[in-house]
């Protein structure tokens, strides 16, 4: 997964949320090729989209998660990225689209270090689903949320 250049001029540029009165709603995002302020970026996005979906900690949970699949893209791939997150009355799926073909594998974290191998385990547990989907050139991660969830 993987993300860089100038986000800051994409993001406004490509901006594409909305909500409208049933609640539903849509985020996409070009990411730049490894830039890493595209991580906070998306999850300011994603909680404005949120702001009136789901249970009370369900939108905390839909920006950690987000923002460890932007980040594993910012760092394990060397192209742009795309984001999209769709929202419903009745649940959340946002995926991180990017242009390399080699899957995300899941690692067990190195007790001595804190920063890294744990996004797709904290994604594997706390989403209602996730998975990886392969397309032409690249794959998508994503997850799934269900906005009643305890």
């Amino acid at each position: 997964m993987a993300l860089g250049a100038s986000s800051a001029k994409t993001v406004e540029e490509e901006a594409d949320s909305a909500t409208d009165r049933t609640g539903a709603g849509q985020l996409k995002r070009r990411l730049g090729r490894a830039d890493l302020r595209a991580v906070p970026e998306a999850r300011r996005a994603l909680r404005e989209l949120l702001r009136h979906w789901g249970r009370p900690g369900r939108s905390e949970i839909a920006e950690l998660l987000t923002s460890e699949l932007v980040t594993n893209a910012l760092i394990h791939t060397d192209d742009d990225a795309v984001l999209t997150a769709i929202v419903s009355p009745h649940g959340l799926r946002v995926e991180v689209r990017d242009f390399v073909g080699q899957r995300p594998r899941m690692r067990t974290p190195n007790a001595d270090d804190s920063t890294h191998g744990r996004g797709l385990l904290l994604v594997q547990s706390l989403a209602d689903a996730w998975g990886v989907r392969t397309h032409g050139v690249g794959k998508a991660v994503w997850f799934e949320l269900g906005a009643d969830a305890a």
